[in-house]
């Protein structure tokens, strides 16, 4: 009885599918959070009669052959690269990106990670840190004086001060683009690692080799459509239910057999 084998493994795929869609809700007032959709395939086959099989001695082909399917396995978990829409916050340190890219930050270990989540801050030492105080790649230090920041769209970073008339440039912020975005590790708090699958990080001026611009007093509001994330849930709680009838109905058709005088 292959399908109580074969329902086991639907419930499985729709009990994964219901855990992505849980996590994209949860995530719906995440900064930069890109909505993440999962994918199956089905598993091989038992290859009862092959198609193309010579059933007689005039050369007689079977056209279809007999081909039983053992069920689905999920084959990714990808990421939708849709853009969140623009809030205005109107603070000096909060940054969207306005197309491609992510901001580069130097996690504790030395290691380079990569987000979209613009809600910047300022450490003690007056170094520009993402929320979690990881600094941001070129380091880019703000005076203790300084009466304004001013960002502009090519990621110049420039500071105000109350005895001068003229600005004076801090720092240059870069974005790193990828050939494969959907190959980034995710390790939580709005950051991603390089992989393999992604390619190296190709760091540029905003605005440059297709990358997008700084926003400033913006940021980035989730990606996550409410609406579809409710009607994929209730897809995946309709599918759960009906390969859980199969179990049900081979079950009883076992309890038949073993019945049978």
């Amino acid at each position: 009885m292959r399908a109580l084998q074969i329902a086991a493994t639907g419930m499985s795929a729709q009990q994964t599918r219901v855990e992505v869609i849980s996590n994209n809700l949860a995530n719906m007032s995440t900064t930069g959070y890109n909505a993440r959709r999962a994918e199956f395939a089905d598993l091989h086959y038992q290859q009862a009669t092959r198609p193309g099989t010579v059933t007689a001695a005039d050369g007689t082909i079977i056209p279809a052959g007999v081909q039983m399917g053992l069920g689905v396995r999920p084959t990714a978990v990808t990421v939708n690269l849709r853009q969140g829409s623009l809030n205005q916050t109107g603070s000096d340190l909060d940054l969207a990106i306005d197309g491609d890219g992510y901001l580069e930050v130097m996690l504790p270990s030395g290691l380079s990670a990569y987000t979209r989540d613009g809600s910047l801050k300022r450490s003690a030492d007056g170094l520009i840190v993402t929320s979690d105080g990881f600094p941001l790649v070129p380091e880019i230090t703000i005076p203790d004086d300084a009466r304004s920041i001013a960002i502009n769209a090519g990621g110049e970073v420039y500071a105000y001060f109350n005895d001068q008339v003229e600005p004076e440039l801090l720092g240059q912020i870069t974005l790193a683009s990828f050939a494969n975005q959907k190959g980034l590790e995710a390790i939580g708090s709005n950051l991603f690692l390089e992989t393999a699958a992604s390619g190296n990080p190709q760091v540029v001026d905003p605005g440059q080799e297709g990358t997008g611009t700084l926003r400033q007093g913006y940021l980035e509001e989730s990606s996550v459509d409410a609406v579809r994330e409710i009607t994929e849930l209730i897809k995946a709680q309709r599918g759960y239910e009906l390969n859980a009838k199969v179990i049900t109905a081979a079950d009883q058709m076992l309890g038949a057999t073993t019945q049978v005088r």
